[in-house]
């Protein structure tokens, strides 16, 4: 089984041998693209960006794998956060902005290349639907900072999702896309027979305990 996903930068494949060890493989076209020149002497600092391009996206797969974050994270992200005399908003889960924001940092592209206000909030602004502002792209890259969710690389305006930010990312993303929005939907196709069934014969009976109870909707 293999996949692929190509960007400006670089090309990643992903090869699952005998259903045991992942290799990757990491082609950089570019190295001006990821801010190395192209002259042999600067080969070492290439293959050290590689290599943090390799440990990134393994990231993201032990958390896609295993993505359950404490109760503790999940507190504390709810909750105004107070570091170093700077406060910042909760990033709460079932917020709209948030789970924009979460879905955005899941894509692979950014473990690849980080990213910026720029390239982060269009990915956000298509996700919600609606415009979305720089400087609001600014105040929630300062929340997701401040909660240590992604950090900023020294001397650039470039970010990237730190461990804990990609488990919340794609914790608030699976929990929400996998299994709320289908127990929202339980009642009706597609969801299993058996559970628009048994969903039916349960409003079924509270609305004979309602009538045997004599109570009338509100007019």
């Amino acid at each position: 089984m293999s996949a692929t996903w190509w960007s400006p930068v670089q090309q990643l494949e992903r090869n699952l041998k005998e259903g045991r060890a992942l290799r990757i493989e990491t082609v950089i076209n570019k190295p001006k693209d990821i801010g190395v020149l192209a002259r042999l002497e600067h080969l070492g600092e290439l293959v050290e960006k590689g290599r943090q391009v390799n440990n990134r996206l393994l990231m993201i797969e032990r958390a896609g794998q295993g993505c359950a974050i404490g109760s503790a994270l999940f507190e504390r992200i709810h909750q105004p956060y107070v570091w170093e005399g700077q406060r910042t908003g909760a990033f709460r889960f079932g917020d709209q902005r948030a789970m924009a924001l979460a879905g955005a940092l899941c894509l692979v592209v950014h473990a690849v290349t980080g990213f910026t206000n720029k390239s982060l909030r269009g990915q956000v602004a298509g996700l919600l639907g609606r415009d979305y502002s720089s400087s609001q792209m600014s105040y929630d890259l300062r929340r997701l900072r401040l909660h240590g969710l992604i950090a900023r690389q020294a001397a650039t305006n470039t970010y990237t999702v730190t461990p804990e930010g990609i488990r919340v990312a794609v914790f608030y993303t699976k929990l929400h896309t996998r299994l709320l929005r289908p127990l929202l939907d339980a009642d009706q196709p597609p969801a299993p027979i058996e559970l628009r069934q048994a969903l039916a014969t349960v409003e079924r009976v509270l609305g004979d305990y309602v009538t045997n109870a004599r109570l009338r909707a509100a007019v």
